[in-house]
């Protein structure tokens, strides 16, 4: 984390702020334990079926519970106290992740096994991100969480950069399945540093009506009206959908596309590389997105990136070898990223505390529940039927779309970049 900007003012903050610190060390140990979870996951299910569709279907399955359960988690997590929901998210998802190796030491791990507690685990967090999502800027207050956002986000680019090789590494030594112990002790590990934040994550004057179906329905509609008639929110959203679809069907095939195109396997340092290059491309976009919104503000920002991102996904898709592969996801991972943490950015920044919740919820219903589990679904289908670089070909030029559609947006409106404060 090179940048001054954001390595100072993060250094500042995790020094000044004890609960702050907490947060930062939960976050950043339970996405260490998660990329485990998504190397292993994918080479588990690969192993024990030798079905790209199956594979490709564990991408889909950790991002289909937002498309059904995004609106309602949101708006019962804005009722909430946000602090219990995390606490209790991490402990369930802890004994679910914790249920794949103790079946593989029984004899008795199945396929479905593996696809029923990917789609389960990220129902759980469906409500933990909810809950995390309108935390941060009550924690931080909303005139430090873009510095906030980019420097959580930067670190655990770092440690997205580390844990892939280590994990594709142990993964020959100890098999996927009893890697997953990791990420099971994460949770748990996660869920005792929120535990232990002493200050309150959500607004305690505000008064909070006990939930009823008319209530929670009544709240889902007001987080849907107000990001349909939000200019820059709406249009994010829709180009993260488009975005997310093509993220999701390139890594829902990743391990096809290393095994089957590239030829590295499904294990070992290259393999790990391949995973690990993405991460270095999220950690130079965390350190550049401050610095980037602060001279183009958000729109802007994201008119930009997005050529970027559909331009090098392409090409990533073309690569003939898995050293231009690899090249090509890190450049790839900066262009893609800066557009996924900038909208999740700009959402913070610009909608109401009550509303927090289920407008981000809203938004990853769309994106991540929609986008990346249709983008992941129609990549095994067309991997089965056209091959697997068509298929990568074909998901990657949904950007090309994205790119479109944001350019014929309300964003455009802003013609003079409007410099923010971070």
């Amino acid at each position: 984390m090179s940048d001054p900007t954001v390595a100072d003012s993060l250094g500042r903050m995790l020094r000044a702020d004890r609960d702050f610190r907490r947060y930062f060390v939960a976050r950043i140990v339970s996405l260490g334990g998660a990329v485990v979870t998504v190397v292993a996951l994918p080479v588990l299910v690969y192993r024990l079926s030798g079905s790209a569709l199956l594979t490709a279907s564990v991408t889909a399955l950790e991002a289909l519970p937002y498309l059904l359960f995004g609106l309602v988690a949101g708006a019962l997590t804005d009722r909430w106290d946000r602090q219990r929901v995390m606490v209790s998210s991490d402990l369930v998802n802890a004994v679910l992740i914790g249920s794949i190796p103790l079946a593989w030491w029984l004899g008795a791990l199945t396929v479905w096994h593996v696809l029923v507690v990917a789609f389960c685990a990220q129902a759980v967090f469906t409500f933990f991100d909810g809950a995390n999502f309108g935390a941060l800027p009550v924690l931080v207050g909303r005139e430090r969480v873009a510095v906030a956002s980019a420097g959580v986000w930067a670190v655990a680019s770092v440690v997205e950069v580390v844990a892939p090789p280590a994990a594709a590494t142990a993964i020959g030594v100890l098999g996927p399945a009893n890697l997953l112990v990791v990420d099971a002790l994460s949770f748990v590990a996660s869920a005792l540093a929120v535990r232990g934040i002493s200050r309150a994550l959500h607004d305690r004057d505000r008064h909070r009506e006990p939930a009823t179906v008319r209530s929670v329905l009544d709240d889902v509609r007001e987080g849907l009206r107000f990001l349909l008639a939000h200019a820059g929110v709406r249009t994010m959203t829709l180009v993260g959908t488009l975005q997310s679809a093509a993220g999701g069907g390139f890594v829902a095939l990743m391990v096809v596309w290393a095994d089957r195109t590239l030829g590295i396997g499904t294990s070992g340092l290259r393999f790990g590389v391949l995973f690990g290059v993405w991460g270095i491309g999220g950690a130079l976009a965390a350190v550049l997105l401050p610095r980037l919104l602060s001279w183009l503000g958000p729109e802007w920002l994201c008119l930009w990136a997005l050529p970027a991102s559909a331009v090098l996904g392409v090409l990533t898709a073309l690569a003939p070898t898995w050293q231009l592969g690899a090249l090509g996801l890190g450049c790839w991972g900066v262009a893609y990223s800066l557009v996924v943490v900038n909208s999740i950015t700009y959402r913070q920044m610009v909608t109401p505390e009550p509303l927090l919740g289920r407008v981000n919820t809203t938004g990853r219903m769309l994106s991540w529940g929609l986008g990346w589990t249709g983008g992941a679904l129609v990549a095994g289908l067309l991997a089965t039927h056209a091959g697997t670089r068509a298929a990568l070909v074909a998901m990657a030029s949904l950007s090309l779309v994205a790119v479109l559609v944001a350019w014929t947006s309300p964003l455009r409106r802003a013609s003079r970049p409007r410099r923010i404060s971070v």
